[in-house]
């Protein structure tokens, strides 16, 4: 009868490979990972089969903890902007504290490694901003624009405006206001 699996190294390995991939980029050796993750490189690869399971599974699992991250504390029932802004300012929060998973994401993101099917599953972490982003363009709190096309300014604006907070940590709730006000200028 095989041994269930370990949560706790299967997290150990996608932690490992989150700050490995900072470092060293999505070319980054498995068995550097799995030494990070204080495991055997043969045990890495009995929770993932290789390593572009490895790149999907993380891509998943970020793109959830940063939908759930922005959605923490949500309401539902506040205007558009404060919506919007709810969700910025958790976002630029959470790049702020991660850097490092802010940086394997970026690379992940724009990675040919990562399949169709992970970049879809992972959008649905995000329906409810969909829902938000629908809702706003219905309203007319936001310009007629394309939600891929929205998402892309937020996600541009967001990048300079943790840029400028990775630089000046003291200076992140004027940058993240800052950043709001950019993105909200050029969209509603």
């Amino acid at each position: 009868m095989a041994r269930p699996l370990s949560e706790e190294k299967r997290q150990a390995i996608l932690e490992s490979a989150i700050n490995t991939m900072a470092e060293l980029g999505l070319g980054a050796p498995t068995a550097r990972i799995a030494k990070g993750a204080g495991v055997a490189e043969g045990t890495l690869f009995i929770y993932f089969p290789n390593k572009d399971a490895l790149l999907n599974e993380l891509y998943l699992e970020l793109k959830r903890e940063i939908a759930e991250e922005m959605l923490a504390g949500y309401r539902s029932d506040a205007d558009h902007r404060t919506q919007w802004r709810h969700v910025w300012d958790r976002y630029i929060e959470w790049g702020a504290k991660h850097p490092a998973r802010r940086k394997a994401m970026r690379q992940l993101v724009v990675s040919d490694r990562v399949l169709e099917q992970s970049r879809v599953a992972g959008a649905r972490a995000f329906e409810d901003i969909q829902q938000l982003f629908d809702k706003s363009l219905s309203s007319g709190a936001l310009r007629e624009q394309p939600a891929a096309f929205l998402a892309g300014v937020m996600e541009a604006i967001a990048e300079v405006t943790l840029d400028f907070v990775a630089r000046q940590p003291e200076r992140m709730e004027e940058f993240k206001q800052l950043g709001f006000q950019a993105f909200w200028t050029g969209v509603a």
